[in-house]
């Protein structure tokens, strides 16, 4: 992290209908609760054209992601839909970009969580929470789960794994359950709180 900018948690997803954004959310005032700031910023679509298709900004909703956000984060959480069990093919192209920041270790001791939405009860939560994990694992992150002493974890009858925040979104979208919400709020404090303590240990 940069010494003149305030520390934060990064919030980076990609969302097509808009629930994996409204998790987002969630957990950005999670964090905002531990603290700290939460910067929500998500990746474009990946283009089978040749040529750029898209604006540099989007017309709505969070900026795109840079990489400079990404290096600076005090933490990170980490979002996608289900596909076919593993992340959205936008994220893994954003995150296969980043092998600067692995070979500096910018990422390297940093806390991170993250997050899924799924049509279907079964379609993969678990698998794509951990696809999620795998490279920020080789980027030396500190995953944070879940744990079950957050009771709705106990209880829910729609999303919330101990892998990460989770939505069933069902086939025709759905608002996020109460005990979906409370476990997006905890996950989003739990990585707020570890990374103000660790920011805060690099300054000293």
């Amino acid at each position: 992290m940069s010494a003149d900018s305030e520390a934060y948690v990064l919030v980076l997803y990609y969302s097509r209908s808009g629930a994996t954004a409204n998790l987002a959310a969630e957990l950005a005032r999670g964090v905002e609760s531990a603290g700290i700031a939460a910067r929500l910023r998500t990746v474009p679509p990946v283009s089978p054209d040749t040529e750029a298709s898209l604006p540099p900004v989007p017309d709505s909703g969070a900026p795109y992601c840079t990489s400079d956000d990404l290096r600076h984060c005090a933490g990170l959480l980490l979002g996608s839909p289900t596909r076919f069990g593993n992340m959205a093919s936008p994220l893994r192209y954003f995150l296969d970009q980043t092998s600067d920041l692995w070979l500096d270790g910018s990422l390297a001791g940093k806390p991170a969580a993250v997050f899924t939405s799924t049509g279907s009860l079964h379609g993969g939560q678990e698998s794509t929470l951990i696809s999620m994990m795998l490279p920020l694992l080789h980027h030396g992150m500190l995953i944070a789960g879940i744990p079950y002493s957050e009771a709705a974890l106990m209880h829910t009858k729609s999303g919330g794994t101990p892998y990460g925040a989770s939505h069933w979104a069902g086939a025709n979208g759905s608002e996020l359950s109460e005990d979906e919400r409370t476990l997006c709020r905890a996950l989003g404090a739990r990585v707020g709180n570890l990374a103000r303590t660790l920011a805060q240990g690099e300054a000293v």
